[in-house]
This record gives C-alpha cells, structure tokens and sequence, in this order.
C-alpha cells in the first residue's frame, strides 16, 4: 500500500493546531482501517515562521503522536514557499501526498476520494470548492474575480481550485525541477501535464483563528500570478499605446480643422489634462515594466527559497533516508 503525506503550512495557527492534528489523524486512521493507505502514513505541518506558540504544539504533537511529523522553517516566507518546503521534504518518504490548508476549510472527508482516483491512475487530483455559500459576499466576489482575471489574462489554472491537492510522488519530483523563485503554485501545476481529476465540497466556515488571505495578500497573489505566467499586461501596455497615438492624430485632425474654419480655443485645460493623462499612463506603464524586471534581478541570483531551520521526523535506520 502507498504511504501517505499530509502536507498542512501554519502560519500563526495556534487557535487551530490541535483541532487540526486531530482531524487529520482521524483521516489517516479511517484510511488505514480502510486499507487504502500504508500505516506508517503522516501528517507533516510545516511552520512558515509564526510568530505565536504553532511550533510548540507542532512539537508537543509529534511526542505524542507518531504519525506526525514537523518541519520549522528559519523566517516566514509566504504560504507557496513553505508548502513547497513541505511538499519537496515529504516526497522523498512517501509515495503520495495531499496538501490541506490547516484552517480546514477544506473539506478532509475528500481526501477519501482523492485516494481513489490516484488509485485509478491519476497523478493529480485537484479539490474544487463548488459551494462557497459560507464565504461573505465580498469574499466570494473577489475570489471568484480572481480566477475569472487569471483567465482572462491568459494564466491555466482549475477554476475555484486553491492549493487542495493530491500529488503522486513522481508529480511532485517533476514539480520540484521548477526552480523559479516566483511561486505560483495553481498555475505550476497543471504544467506539469500528468492525469489529473477533481473532487468536489462545499468550503467550510474557518474553525477558529483568522483568515492569513485579506484582500491585500490576495491581489498580491493575482499579480504574482499573472507576471509569473504572462505577459499580457505587456501587450495590453502596447495596445493602450496604439490607441492613445490613433487618439492624438484625431486631436491634431481637429486642431487643423478649428485653425482653417476660424475657431479659435484656448486649449489651456485640454493641454493641462492630456499632459497628466499621458504622465500617469508612462509612469504605470514603467511600473509594470519594472516589475517584470524586477522578477528577472530576482530569478537571476538563484538565492534559496526557503532555509530549514528543525525537522521533526524518526530517526531510525528505516527513516534516515528520508531526512
């Protein structure tokens, strides 16, 4: 039977760690009962630097519970970096893992069903939230902007689809050869080209703690994601560009027209609006284009992603290959 890895990034969730230990403990042994799963199954947390006491109930639930496991981070560096601190950790000792926010809004009772469709050859299966009805209004309206937005800019990713996922262990090595340092881990994903399929839950309200994705983090995600994945913005700058000159050569057609019929314009505050309109569009333009820069200057000095300050695993001869 294949071994198991649930893969749960923390980020001050303290209000939430024993909650979740629990549960998906609970997951684990219903699927080893099930014989789904091998028994020495785990679940890994990794500490994306908190700030609070996560990395001492981390510890506290790897004395007490074999089957958990934990890997501590030295700084915080954003949730796609430690998940994919945990992901590359886990795939060396496990032959499929399962990525879960450890918030549990996400449905675990999936993760049933996610081992199934690995089991029918699918090297990927990705969760899908069809019912956000526990989201506020605001909540759902950008989220679901946001996809809408990654399509239209031309970035392929699974709708409604966030970072609940199972990964066969050859997946995840053939994820861990993209060495970029701007992570987009829904748009890297389904490059990888592997059988993939869905399952489907109702998003749940978060157990406790508060949300570590406000509006702020969000559209810092899009961005992120659209000039990790395209340069349509680019093109758009340029289409912008043509319009703003055809623009100019109708304003100089009417500047002629009035000069030989005689109409005479001040033309003070037409010249005032047209200079700050073309001031602002260059300066955003240069913006954007320096952001793209700006992920080139960091692509090119290959720092590391992430550095592992503690990994909590077993340390008998078994196990010694997997650290």
């Amino acid at each position: 039977m294949d071994r198991l890895a649930l893969v749960v990034p923390c980020y001050n969730e303290e209000a939430v760690m024993k909650i979740s230990s629990e549960a998906l403990r609970g997951v684990l042994q219903d699927l080893i009962g099930k014989q789904k799963i091998s028994e020495d199954s785990f679940v890994l947390f990794v500490d994306d630097g908190s700030k609070d006491k996560t990395w001492e109930l981390i510890e506290e639930e790897h004395r007490l519970h074999e089957n958990v496991k934990g890997l501590k981070l030295a700084g915080n560096v954003g949730h796609q970096y430690a998940l994919t601190a945990g992901l590359v950790t886990a795939k060396d000792c496990s032959d499929v893992t399962v990525s879960i926010d450890a918030d549990l809004q996400d449905d675990v009772s999936v993760i049933e069903e996610m081992i199934d469709k690995f089991h029918a050859g699918n090297d990927i299966v990705y969760g899908v939230r069809n019912d956000r009805s526990s989201d506020s209004f605001f909540k759902r309206f950008t989220a679901q902007s946001f996809y809408k937005m990654m399509a239209v800019m031309g970035v392929k990713t699974v709708y409604n689809h966030a970072d609940f996922r199972l990964m066969s262990k050859r997946a995840v090595e053939q994820f861990s050869k993209y060495r970029e340092s701007n992570l987009f881990l829904r748009g890297m994903m389904p490059l990888i080209g592997y059988q993939t399929d869905c399952v489907y839950y109702e998003r749940k309200e978060r157990v406790a703690g508060e949300s570590k994705y406000p509006l702020k983090k969000m559209l810092a995600l899009a961005f992120n994601g659209i000039s990790s994945f395209s340069v349509k913005p680019i093109s758009l700058i340029t289409t912008f560009g043509i319009i703003i000159i055809c623009m100019c050569f109708l304003a100089a057609a009417y500047a002629l027209w009035s000069y030989f019929t005689g109409h005479v314009t001040a033309g003070w505050t037409s010249l005032i609006l047209s200079i700050w309109f073309l001031g602002g569009v260059q300066l955003v333009s240069i913006g954007l284009i320096g952001q793209y820069i700006g992920k080139i200057y960091i692509e090119v000095k290959q720092r590391p992603r992430y550095n592992i300050e503690t990994f909590l695993g077993e340390t008998d001869e078994s196990e010694k290959k997997y650290i």
